[in-house]
């Protein structure tokens, strides 16, 4: 997708959605277009740049995931199967997730370039590692692959 393709394209579904009087994806895409305007008035922005999108679809995303868990923990399966309709809809406008095998590579060489020693220079590496993913990856991987890299460990999956 190219520059600031992504806000037009929720639109454009949305639109879609209307017509089709899908229900489900209805509230989804209409949720999502609050949250985004919400995100740009608290920016002070007109309009979000598609990282930016991609971070509060990934917020939303993270929000479903929590009531999915809470919902089969109180044995709710049609409330948590609801939640997880709602979710695979929304990693549709995620870009493409790197392989742990890109993530690996893409740390180790922000490592070599920030010179980064122990955990002290997690914050940094993150930092770079994150110019390099913007959006390719859940966020919390990136963050335990960079702990364990930092700290001489091989990280839990």
């Amino acid at each position: 997708m190219g520059a600031d393709m992504l806000e037009e394209k929720i639109l454009n579904d949305y639109r879609e959605t209307l017509k089709a009087r899908d229900a489900l994806k209805i509230s989804i895409l209409r949720l999502l277009r609050a949250e985004i305007m919400n995100t740009a008035i608290a920016k002070k922005k007109n309009k979000l740049d598609d990282t930016e999108i991609t971070s509060v679809i990934r917020k939303q995303i993270k929000q479903h995931q929590d009531s999915i868990e809470q919902f089969t923990k109180g044995m709710r399966q049609e409330l948590a199967d609801k939640e997880n309709k709602e979710l695979e809809v929304l990693k549709t406008y995620l870009p493409p997730e790197f392989s742990q095998d890109e993530i690996s590579k893409i740390i180790d060489e922000a490592a070599a370039a920030t010179n980064a020693q122990g955990i002290k220079d997690m914050g940094r590496l993150i930092k770079e590692v994150n110019l390099k993913i913007a959006g390719h990856a859940d966020p919390k991987i990136v963050s335990d692959m960079v702990r364990a890299k930092l700290s001489g460990s091989a990280p839990q999956a």
